[in-house]
C-alpha cells in the first residue's frame, strides 16, 4: 500500500487512492471515487460514489463533495465547504412519495486547476470555478466562476482578481486591463471580462 488511511476512515473498495495519499479520521470515501496523487482528505471529510480528484487536492475537514463532482489537480477545498448536486431538492415527490436515487438527475460542480474553496462556502450545482479562482470562506456560489475570479458574498459575485499565488491583483501602472501580482510580479490581461496570464 502507497498511501495511508486511518482505521475510523471508510473507504469502498471499489474507491481509487493514489499514492502519496492520505484519508484522516472519520472520513468517507464512496463506491468508485477516485483520488489522485498526494490528495489530503481531512477528518470527517466526505467523498461521494464516483467523484474525481486530481492530484494534490486538498479537502479539509468536514467538507462534503457529492458526486458528480470533478476537482482538478491542486484544489483546495476548507473545512466545511459543500459541494451540491441537485439543483431543485425534494424529499418527496409531487405525490409525497420519497425520492429514490432513480428520481434524480445529479448535476456535479466542476472545479478546475489550482481552485481555491474557502471555509463553509457552498456550490450550488451545476457550476464551474475557473482555474487559479477563489470563493471567499462563507460564500454561496449559483453561477460559473471564470479564471482567476475573487468572488464573494451570498449570492457569490466577482470583486476583483486574484493570480496563482492566491494573492489579490492590483491595476498595473502601464494601462487599464493590465494587472499584477504584487507578490510574483506576474502579470495579466483582462479582456472581455476574462483574465489570462501574460506570455513571459
Amino acid at each position: 500500500m502507497n498511501h495511508r488511511v486511518q482505521p475510523t476512515a471508510q473507504v469502498d473498495e471499489t474507491a481509487e487512492i493514489g499514492a502519496g495519499s492520505t484519508v484522516w479520521e472519520l472520513a468517507q470515501i464512496r463506491e468508485g471515487a477516485r483520488l489522485g496523487r498526494d490528495c489530503v482528505i481531512g477528518r470527517g471529510a466526505y467523498i461521494g460514489a464516483g467523484v474525481r480528484l486530481g492530484n494534490n487536492v486538498k479537502v479539509q475537514n468536514l467538507a462534503l463533495v457529492y458526486e458528480p463532482a470533478e476537482l482538478a489537480d491542486g484544489v483546495f477545498v476548507g473545512p466545511a465547504v459543500v459541494l451540491t448536486n441537485d439543483r431543485h431538492p425534494r424529499s418527496v415527490d409531487p405525490e409525497g412519495r420519497q425520492k429514490r436515487g432513480g428520481d434524480w438527475e445529479a448535476v456535479g460542480v466542476k472545479v478546475a486547476e489550482g481552485a481555491s474553496l474557502g471555509a463553509r462556502s457552498v456550490c450550488v450545482a451545476p457550476v464551474r470555478i475557473g482555474r487559479w479562482a477563489m470563493v471567499a470562506a462563507g460564500a454561496v456560489v449559483t453561477t460559473d466562476v471564470p479564471d482567476f475570479g475573487l468572488v464573494v458574498g451570498v449570492p457569490a459575485r466577482r470583486i476583483g482578481w486574484v493570480g496563482r499565488s492566491g494573492v489579490r491583483l492590483v491595476e498595473a501602472a502601464d494601462g487599464p486591463g493590465v494587472w499584477e501580482c504584487p507578490r510574483s510580479g506576474v502579470r495579466y490581461e483582462e479582456r472581455d471580462g476574462r483574465l489570462v496570464e501574460r506570455e513571459g
